[in-house]
């Protein structure tokens, strides 16, 4: 199984934040492994919701049909899913104030019969890349929003 996690403070308001994470049709500009949705998302996101997105890690493709597991706002938000080649993937994000601020953090789990050794490390090395990329992009995002 690879695991990739990050956690930032961010210049921007709790509610501001979950407001640009909430809007789904914003993922693209910010969640860089999040290519574009392949199914029109709904309005508002609710526990139980289906999403299919194309992903993209290591410059390889993915389609992953995505189920919302939780989502308690403006906290937090978990995602489960199963794309091509048995991939399997969730990624929680949780938001917490701090001072002026919040307090991001976003963690993903990827497991199936091609995420092992050398590639599964690979995906690890690609993802906490591409992590440190959308926390900056969502913070700008958030910003500009605010």
């Amino acid at each position: 199984m690879g695991h990739i996690e990050a956690t930032k403070s961010l210049a921007v308001s709790p509610n501001a934040l979950w407001d640009t994470i909430g809007d789904l049709s914003s993922w693209d500009k910010w969640f860089t492994i999040h290519e574009k949705w392949l199914t029109e998302p709904p309005a508002a996101l609710t526990e139980g919701t289906a999403l299919t997105a194309k992903i993209v890690m290591l410059g390889m493709a993915n389609k992953i049909e995505w189920t919302v597991e939780k989502v308690d706002a403006p906290t937090s938000l978990t995602l489960s899913g199963t794309g091509m080649a048995g991939v399997k993937c969730r990624f929680d994000f949780t938001v917490t104030p701090d001072g002026d601020g919040s307090q991001f953090s976003v963690a993903g789990d990827f497991e199936g019969a091609l995420i092992k050794g050398a590639l599964g490390k690979a995906v690890e090395k690609d993802g906490a890349k591409q992590l440190d990329k959308t926390l900056a992009q969502l913070e700008a995002l958030a910003s500009a929003a605010a």
